[in-house]
């Protein structure tokens, strides 16, 4: 389309707050294809270690907890880097409670993955988490592996309202990436995968308006951080017709080619 002697492209332009995948081969790239729209990828976040000395702060005996929850991959790389640090050897008998099948694959990274001591939730919501621990937190001591900013979250109150045996041990923190001349572009859709994201977005834009943007959120804890934020949410994931980010991309993006 021309306007004034200029080409103007229509093509939807989605911004994913997350790296850049490794492999062209990455489903976004697929997508991108399928439906002719600009993807821009950077993340919001950054993650910090919390340094052995100062996790020792929270004096913490990893080893008298049976059972471990992670709701991310990055919890398992901090948890057992933690452990390398303290030179803490981790039981064989440790049970694992895991928020997707793909946090629980990822386990293989460190353990012998074998089924019996590996549990994930059938949708990756936090109620099927919930359904999973329910079924053996009277025997289990868990140590709820998170970030120092995310201590409050739904799973935390869970575990407390349901007289679970837990310690919550906080092994990273997150901080807000600079990402103003990135907000600067106006994007058709932005989605989150974490609350912290949210949270940085209005640390770089504290008067962010949303002015129709879409916004996408992974997670039911980033869902309710873009519903308290009072912005308008869209793009739901994981869903049972849409277990992922990109199938929930796909899901919206069909239905916005059906409008035309």
């Amino acid at each position: 389309m021309l306007k004034n002697g200029v080409k103007v492209t229509n093509k939807k332009k989605v911004l994913i707050t997350q790296p850049r995948p490794d492999s062209e081969k990455s489903p976004y790239f697929e997508l991108s294809r399928k439906f002719d729209v600009e993807l821009d990828f950077h993340p919001f976040i950054r993650l910090e270690s919390i340094p052995a000395k100062e996790f020792r702060k929270q004096k913490i005996d990893i080893q008298s907890h049976t059972a471990v929850i992670f709701t991310s991959r990055n919890a398992i790389d901090h948890f057992f880097r933690v452990c390398e640090e303290m030179k803490v050897s981790v039981s064989q008998d440790t049970k694992y409670f895991c928020i997707t099948e793909a946090v629980a694959l990822y386990l293989q990274k460190f353990i012998l993955y074998r089924k019996r001591k590996v549990f994930y939730g059938a949708d990756g919501s936090n109620k099927s988490l919930f359904d999973v621990i329910n079924k053996h937190k009277s025997n289990e001591k868990f140590l709820y592996v998170c970030s120092e900013n995310q201590q409050d979250s739904e799973i935390t109150g869970w575990l407390k309202s349901n007289n679970c045996d837990f310690s919550l041990a906080f092994m990273y923190r997150t901080a807000s990436n600079d990402v103003k001349e990135v907000l600067k572009k106006e994007y058709d859709v932005i989605c989150f995968f974490t609350p912290s994201g949210v949270r940085s977005l209005f640390d770089n834009v504290p008067k962010y308006k949303q002015n129709g943007t879409v916004i996408g959120a992974f997670g039911s804890n980033t869902s309710k951080a873009v519903e308290e934020a009072g912005l308008l949410l869209t793009i739901k994931a994981p869903e049972p017709q849409a277990p992922s980010m990109v199938a929930a991309l796909e899901k919206y993006l069909v239905a916005e080619a059906k409008k035309k």
